[in-house]
């Protein structure tokens, strides 16, 4: 009989597999999308209290296991089909809601799903992937610690007390609690990437416009960008392959290119590459600005760790240079509020969003709707946005941030003239406690140093974890690619990790 009809007991360690390990079970027909499926659900609700989930449908999961099944049962095999995933509150989704992680758009169910929704999912075209729910996240993708959700702090499954990055928080604290083995994320100034780090899995952000936009709640349109996490680099461009392409009649900002095999080119020989030296010929920046006295030692050590690691594989370390590096900050908390400040625009309790009880005329509805909707750090960057984005202060500081935006891409592309990968911390710490930084907003800015420059230069760049600092708390290595180059970023990762194990570790041992 077949396993949907006479259904075999759980396996205990199917959450310690990761994704394309998954993939070989089920196409290999040891396992069923459905139990692996009602694993996860059962293993989702017994760690409830990480808050990691903003939304479950039990039922919608395993109606999706099942046409998985289906197509499995009816030889069908892609590398995806069947494996469970669950997807950041910021991309619409018809079957489950989406409040992207803010009182603005509780309850609200969209009529489509995002385009990388659709993808990945198990509907026609898509890859197949059962949606598991939806993962909490900083409202509107604005926040480094995930405790600017609306409905509940994010806590890092390798330390309770500590935050788990943001603002994808919620996806990365269920990768690295085995609650998924995989998620997606968005990340507009570091957002896969810092969380990834501080909760020890693997992100990668691809090149701006890499992945669609469309259905992706906006917070800052050129900066934006979703992405895969994962346990694995290997995993992420499984993921990643079957996210991105273009998607012309809905995205304009989407890249006219095909989609690329991420993972059959991972595993593909580099030219100078050899048996005992796979990465020989690989030249990696080390950016002077990344190793200065703003970096905790525990996180250098780690990280200079990883380095070495690298070397022993055939790559050759270079010193680079980033001068701009230090202001990314200030152009990124200008650019960010600006285009946050349009795009939340049309949250006016009329159109779109929450809608206050009670009222005198429309302007007080539009107040007093924002003001209930909104929490303290979207309000705060819709002001600063609104501020320079006003008359008379357009030139002094959006026109201004803009050019030494430009002036920043341009440092990259110098380094990457000396070099193929760029390299460094991703976080200057390891995580810290929840409610430390909450009263000082440019304590929470810091955080993302340096992830905001490749940003706000469109470049790929991700997070695989190296090693732990102060506490026991994972520390992840940042790796920086030219325009279009994730495959040879995922290939770089895939090598270090077949060396090292430290994506391999889980948090108390996955119990």
């Amino acid at each position: 009989m077949s396993s949907l009809s006479s259904p075999r007991p759980l396996n205990l360690d199917l959450h310690d597999l990761g994704v394309a390990q998954l993939a070989a079970r089920l196409a290999a027909g040891s396992i069923s999308s459905v139990e692996v499926t009602q694993h996860f659900l059962n293993r989702i609700g017994q760690h409830a209290q990480l808050g990691a989930f903003l939304a479950l449908d039990a039922e919608v999961s395993l109606a999706q296991a099942r046409a998985a099944d289906a197509r499995l049962a009816a030889g069908e095999r892609t590398p995806l089909l069947g494996v469970p995933l669950a997807h950041k509150d910021v991309f619409v989704t018809r079957d489950f809601p989406t409040t992207a992680g803010s009182k603005m758009l509780a309850n609200y169910r969209s009529p489509f799903d995002a385009t990388v929704v659709s993808r990945l999912g198990v509907g026609p075209g898509g890859a197949g992937m059962v949606t598991l729910g939806k993962l909490n996240c900083d409202e509107f993708a604005m926040g480094s610690g995930n405790e600017n959700s609306a409905y509940q702090k994010v806590q890092n499954p390798w330390d309770t007390s500590r935050v788990p990055g943001g603002s994808s928080g919620g996806s990365a604290a269920a990768v690295a609690a085995r609650l998924v083995p995989a998620a997606t994320g968005t990340d507009t100034g570091g957002s896969i990437r810092q969380p990834a780090s501080l909760t020890g899995i693997t992100g990668i952000k691809p090149t701006y416009g890499r992945c669609s936009r469309y259905g992706m709640v906006a917070f800052a349109s050129s900066l934006d960008q979703a992405g895969p996490m994962a346990r694995s680099a290997l995993d992420c461009a499984l993921l990643l392959s079957a996210m991105a392409g273009p998607d012309p009649d809905r995205d304009s900002t989407s890249l006219d290119l095909p989609a690329v095999d991420y993972a059959t080119d991972l595993i593909a020989t580099r030219v100078y590459g050899t048996s005992a030296n796979p990465l020989k010929g690989l030249r990696i920046g080390l950016p002077t600005q990344f190793f200065g006295a703003g970096c905790a030692p525990d996180v250098l050590a780690a990280v200079r760790g990883a380095l070495s690691e690298f070397e022993k594989l055939g790559a050759t370390l270079v010193d680079v240079s980033l001068p701009l590096t230090e202001l990314s900050i200030p152009v990124y908390y200008v650019i960010a509020p600006a285009e946050a400040s349009s795009n939340l625009s049309r949250f006016d309790g009329v159109r779109y969003g929450h809608r206050a009880a009670n009222y005198t005329d429309l302007s007080d509805m539009y107040k007093k709707s924002r003001s209930q909707g909104f929490g303290d750090e979207a309000t705060r960057r819709i002001m600063i946005g609104t501020y320079v984005l006003s008359h008379g202060y357009y030139d002094a500081y959006y026109l201004k941030a803009q050019k030494i935006r430009r002036l920043i891409a341009q440092d990259f592309q110098t380094a990457f003239a000396e070099c193929d990968v760029i390299a460094g911390p991703v976080s200057p710490t390891v995580a810290w406690k929840i409610g430390e930084k909450s009263d000082d907003p440019v304590a929470n800015y810091l955080a993302d140093i340096y992830t905001l420059s490749s940003s706000l230069a469109g470049l790929p760049g991700m997070s695989i974890p190296a090693g732990f600092g102060e506490g026991g708390m994972p520390v992840g290595l940042q790796l920086i690619g030219n325009y279009f180059k994730e495959a040879q970023l995922l290939g770089a990762a895939h090598q270090f990790q077949l060396a090292t194990d430290w994506h391999q570790k889980a948090p108390g041992a996955s119990a």
